[in-house]
């Protein structure tokens, strides 16, 4: 006899929207960033709406979705190793897995860190960060070595790194992760706590996206 699956909301609405949306601007900064030109107005526009994308999902982390939040991220090396061992759980794995957890973090961390010394950076022949007034000479040209360099590079690693997480679950063990991404709900083998997805959670999500996007003006501001 088959064994019963329950259908159970995972990822939130919100937190859809939030990881399509960035892999848009992601993509869109690494294309305009090649390009150059005229199109860094666009790289700008793209590296202001990541900043906004990256502070609604920290807070996002505390007031969102059961499994969108930080404490359901099992991040304890103990966890990394049972999963390593097979020896996660439905309830643990529902989410994200102990290693996605780590390599989530990681590219939000670095898109943060990428985006703060694109702010900063210096092109030194057309274009500069809207905060380079604010720190040294030196600091502007660490900055912009890193931001075209190294940050980028890292940056890629981390994107091809996910796409191959991706294809080694989808083919090695049968398990689509982008369809749970796009529809919010997984079937699971048994029943694990839901995420909340209602009208007035997803209502609070869209003020606080809007928060985030004003502490990026305000920041934009100091600039002058």
């Amino acid at each position: 006899m088959k064994a019963p699956m329950f259908t159970v909301r995972i990822w939130d609405l919100p937190t859809r929207l939030f990881h399509w949306t960035l892999a848009v601007c992601v993509i869109g900064l690494v294309i305009t960033g090649n390009v150059g030109g005229n199109a860094m107005v666009w790289h700008f526009r793209l590296g202001y709406a990541v900043l906004a994308l990256l502070l609604f999902r920290l807070a996002w982390g505390f007031v969102g979705g059961y499994w969108s939040r930080w404490s359901s991220l099992p991040l304890h090396p103990r966890q990394a190793l049972a999963y390593l061992q097979s020896h996660s759980t439905d309830q643990t794995s529902a989410g994200h897995n102990p290693l996605g957890s780590w390599s989530i973090l990681l590219m939000l961390c670095f898109l943060a860190f990428q985006v703060s010394t694109g702010l900063i950076s210096d092109d030194e022949i057309a274009n500069a960060g809207p905060l380079t007034a604010l720190v040294s000479s030196n600091w502007v040209s660490w900055a912009s070595a890193w931001h075209k360099n190294w940050g980028k590079l890292i940056i890629l690693l981390l994107v091809l790194a996910h796409l191959l997480a991706l294809l080694w679950y989808r083919v090695k063990k049968r398990q689509p992760l982008v369809p749970a991404m796009l529809h919010g709900d997984k079937r699971l083998p048994q029943p694990v706590t839901a995420s909340r997805d209602l009208f007035h959670l997803r209502l609070g999500a869209l003020l606080v996206l809007c928060l985030a996007g004003l502490a990026v003006y305000g920041l934009l501001l100091l600039g002058g």
